[in-house]
Order: C-alpha cells, then structure tokens, then sequence
C-alpha cells in the first residue's frame, strides 16, 4: 500500500510540479500576437465572443461556475469555436454576464485563459497559475504517507503489528492527521508570501519526522507505566 502514495510522490515531483512551472512561466513570458502572426501557440491571442448562457451554482453538489461561448465578430479575428469556459468563482465578471453579451477571450495555446468585457477580467479555471505551493503539499503529504506505510510495514515484520504503541488508533491516525496539518501550515503561508516550493518538503518532512519520533517515545512510555493487568 506504501507503494501507490510513493509512486505519486515521485510524479507530482518529477512531472506534475516541474510541467506547471514551466508552463506558468511561459504564460506569463508570452507576448500579445503580432497582426501579420500565423500561427498563435506561444503567444497571446484576443477574440471576440458571444455569451450563450451561464451557470453560477455556489451551493450543493452541482456547484460551478461556467459561460458557454460562440463565435463572434467578423473578419480575420471572428472564431468558429464554440463551447464551455470552467471558471474558480463566480466574480467579478462571470455573475454580471447575460446572453447576448459580447467578450473578449485571452487565448493562449488553443486554451481561453482569460474573458474580459470593457474594464472588468476575469481568469479561467485554465489560466496557468503560480501556485507551486500547493503542489509541492500533495507531493509531500503523498510522501509523507508512504513513509508512515512503510514504518507500519517493517513493524509488522518485525513482529510488532498490532501491538502497543503501533497500532492504527495510537500511532497511524495522529500521525496521519499531523501530517496533514503541517504539509498545509507550511504550504498556505508559503503560498500566500510567495516563497519557494522546495520550503513545503523542507520543513514538513523533517518537523513530521521529528513529530512522529516523539510521539512514539511518549506512545511507548504510556505502555512501559501502565500497569500490568492481573
């Protein structure tokens, strides 16, 4: 079971955080589209759109926020595309749009990031973000399990499963529910002041570390001054 938590880890670190680094910061390295450009991968495009519908659910299961899209416009700029921009929130723009609106849609590698009318933008679920932070904390977290896994794997070898003080109840799930508390107290303020990605792994696997050596000295003290039952 230790292996599946590992296996992500090792993805989140070595694909998914390196992938969106690199593409944020070519996102933000991206110049608008020159009037004689040809092809319009690599920098920014702006095209005018109609607003079909909207969906602005905040509550319930089906929550989310969404404009449907259709072409607009005429001449060289007029889009055939057609179809559904996912959104995080529902403002500042999304809630005010009605049918029949006109937009203006920031498109960066086939991909709308961006709608814009008049003076108001809004960014799309798509736009890529600078929120390494918060990958780095399920990189870690995920790590940070399949350590835990593996310490309960080698317990039980060593005849120790099941017994004091490993056991799921006094060692797995405070342990557990630690790690998750630290991975994202260190992540959300790292987010929020802009450090580095590299801090989350850098203070939450040793503190876990250290946290979980302590807690099973004072796990194998309260099983050490018990006392023995007739």
């Amino acid at each position: 079971m230790s292996l599946v938590p590992a296996l992500f880890c090792g993805f989140v670190f070595a694909e998914w955080l390196p992938s969106d680094i690199e593409r944020y910061d070519d996102y933000t390295a991206a110049e608008p589209c020159a009037p004689t450009a040809t092809t319009f991968d690599d920098c920014l495009r702006t095209v005018p759109f109609t607003v079909d519908r909207t969906v602005v659910k905040k509550r319930g299961r089906s929550a989310g926020f969404e404009a449907v899209l259709s072409g607009a416009g005429s001449g060289a700029d007029a889009p055939t595309w057609h179809g559904t921009v996912l959104f995080g929130d529902p403002g500042p723009l999304l809630d005010r749009l009605a049918p029949g609106d006109q937009v203006t849609a920031t498109v960066w590698r086939s991909t709308i990031t961006a709608l814009a009318e008049g003076d108001v933008r809004q960014s799309s679920a798509a736009e890529p973000r600078d929120d390494a932070q918060m990958t780095a904390l399920i990189g870690t977290f995920a790590g940070l399990v399949a350590a835990l896994g593996l310490g309960f794997a080698a317990a039980g070898l060593a005849g120790y499963g099941g017994q004091q003080p490993w056991t799921w109840r006094s060692l797995g799930k405070p342990l557990l529910i630690g790690m998750a508390v630290t991975c994202a107290g260190v992540a959300v303020p790292a987010f929020a002041i802009g450090l580095p990605w590299w801090v989350v792994p850098a203070v939450a696997v040793p503190f876990s570390a250290y946290a979980a050596w302590q807690l099973h000295r004072y796990r194998r003290r309260e099983v050490t001054d018990s006392p023995a039952t007739p």
